[in-house]
């Protein structure tokens, strides 16, 4: 039997980082929001969908090779709010400001996969940090306010090949591969 997992390419996000995220959306807590676990927390950069074991080895070999001669990064990251907009909320995002050296790998990667679309000139950054309860929120007498001022510098060092895998308790993320940048 071929096993398929899900896989994507993302930048993770270093352990003291997650942790000031965490008490960030504490104070959202009571809301009807599927908060993102702690070590979940990361930025895609590409979705690769269900893919089989057997073709890891070389999705990997060709991120690796893509990466290896992009220069370390920052991105800096500002805000949280609801996404795509207030008024019908579906997410709860940390978004940063739009970089040209977020653009760049992330078409480089997708161009080394074959699965490069179109380009991303206003991406903007974002880490999921929530998923609203929709029915539950709906059912809300006043909508509630999700907003708040973060500053976060996420040094990119690196991106990892990601398998999610589903339990019992939500999504688990395994790092496949780590390729660092130059």
């Amino acid at each position: 039997m071929i096993m398929k997992r899900k896989i994507f390419i993302s930048v993770n996000i270093k352990e003291r980082d997650r942790k000031r995220l965490l008490r960030a959306v504490e104070i959202w807590h009571d809301l009807p929001v599927k908060w993102t676990k702690e070590q979940n927390f990361h930025l895609t950069i590409a979705f690769l969908g269900h893919i089989s074991d057997d073709s890891l080895g070389e999705i990997c070999e060709k991120v690796r090779d893509t990466v290896k001669d992009i220069n370390v990064f920052d991105l800096e990251f500002s805000e949280i709010l609801l996404s795509p907009n207030k008024e019908q909320p579906r997410l709860v995002w940390l978004v940063g400001k739009i970089s040209e050296e977020l653009r760049i790998l992330q078409e480089n990667i997708e161009r080394s996969l074959g699965i490069f679309v179109a380009n991303k000139k206003n991406f903007r950054p974002h880490i999921t940090l929530g998923r609203i309860r929709k029915n539950k929120w709906e059912s809300l007498k006043v909508a509630p306010e999700v907003f708040s001022k973060f500053s976060m510098l996420v040094p990119v060092e690196s991106v990892e090949v990601m398998a999610s895998d589903f339990s019992s308790g939500g999504p688990e993320y395994a790092v496949i591969e780590s390729c660092p940048l130059q």
